[in-house]
């Protein structure tokens, strides 16, 4: 890509689609272009076309999706599918009518089975069924990958899907009802502390700008103790200056998780549209396919992880011990995890000569901190 190309972020507030702009303006490029989804909403084709057509950029990165949350994702299943489709196929397609040079497209791991072999290779995709719960975004992100495959090899263009792990970092959603990631943990972790230090002031700050279930920092202290207890946060002694504090977590602590830095996706993918070609998967297929009846080619996504996994228990006492939240930490043993784990192979990106830079424990180190100074003060 030249440095002045006019490039195309999709989604560029969000978690990956905020660190892929960071990436791009430390690379170089200045001639970014973003709209906000009250600018712009993907969803709907006659606005997309109107958008290439004034805009005309050249090359696209897609990290934009709609998400509901873990209970949310579930009972708006039909928006879910629909809202996902429509902004691949609207954006695929209108960069192919508009000539775009390179589109990367950036799908998440439950795209794969439910059940597979570890570590997850790029060819396990469609070969058993998927996992009811995200299965209507599985199969939006499914029909994403199998667009940019067959734009390629029906019109020529040059579209690369990439498969991601469970991602952090900074612009994370931080939000306890809607989500049950990394983040989560880590802001559960710290108001764990704050109350444990008696520290009234640094949670209002915190529910002040982030309330949870509408309450905020200005609530009795009985409101938000009623509340943070829902959440698994409690107080377990009665005396102020003897609080015993505990965190009960929801997961069963048993999964084996892969976690990627957000702004090493951003990397992995900027790497890639600078150095992929589809032509470099053609001539790969033809040569390992030559003498052979097949001549099929199929999943052309490139997974980007760690090919590293932690258990949920020992990521939950990391954050505890880098927080510095000395109370009670526990899991719901009862819990099913339907979830199963999905360590991503990175063969294929190893090979093109990319690696992850930050590990589990300086990340984690670096979001604390993050979130100090970006949702709090």
């Amino acid at each position: 890509m030249e440095k002045d190309a006019k490039i195309y972020v999709a989604g560029h507030e969000d978690l990956v689609g905020s660190a892929l702009v960071k990436k791009l303006k430390e690379k170089g490029y200045n001639n970014l272009v973003f709209r906000t989804l009250s600018q712009l909403n993907l969803v709907s084709q006659e606005e997309v076309e109107a958008f290439f057509r004034l805009e005309e950029p050249e090359y696209v990165f897609l990290a934009e999706s709609r998400i509901f949350g873990m209970k949310g994702n579930n009972t708006n299943r039909g928006q879910l599918i629909y809202e996902n489709l429509m902004i691949q196929s609207n954006v695929i397609h209108q960069a192919y009518k508009s000539g775009v040079k390179k589109l990367l497209l950036v799908g998440t791991k439950c795209v794969y089975p439910q059940k597979t072999k570890q570590p997850v290779l790029e060819d396990f995709l469609l070969t058993s069924p998927l996992e009811y719960a995200s299965e209507p975004y599985a199969i939006a992100g499914i029909t994403g990958i199998k667009l940019c495959e067959s734009y390629n090899l029906q019109y020529g263009t040059n579209y690369l899907p990439v498969i991601s792990p469970n991602v952090y970092g900074p612009n994370d959603n931080f939000n306890l009802t809607a989500s049950q990631g990394l983040s989560v943990l880590i802001r559960k972790v710290h108001l764990c502390k704050c109350l444990e230090e008696n520290d009234w002031n640094a949670i209002r700050a915190d529910l002040e700008k982030n309330p949870i279930d509408g309450i905020d920092g200005t609530a009795i202290k009985d409101d938000i103790l009623r509340m943070l207890s829902k959440y698994g946060i409690r107080l377990n002694a009665q005396e102020v200056h003897e609080n015993s504090c505990s965190l009960e977590l929801m997961d069963s602590g048993n999964l084996m998780c892969e976690f990627l830095w957000s702004e090493d996706l951003a990397d992995a993918c900027i790497f890639l549209l600078e150095n992929w070609n589809f032509e470099n998967v053609l001539r790969d297929r033809s040569s390992k396919s030559a003498g052979s009846v097949s001549n099929e080619i199929r999943n052309i996504q490139i997974n980007i992880g760690t090919g590293k996994e932690i258990l949920v228990h020992d990521l939950a006492c990391l954050v505890k011990e880098l927080i510095g939240f000395k109370g009670g930490l526990s899991f719901n043993q009862k819990r099913s995890d339907t979830a199963l784990p999905k360590l991503l192979d990175v063969t294929r990106l190893h090979s093109f000569g990319w690696k992850h830079h930050l590990e589990i424990k300086k990340g984690v180190e670096r979001l604390y901190k993050w979130y100090l100074e970006n949702m709090i003060d």
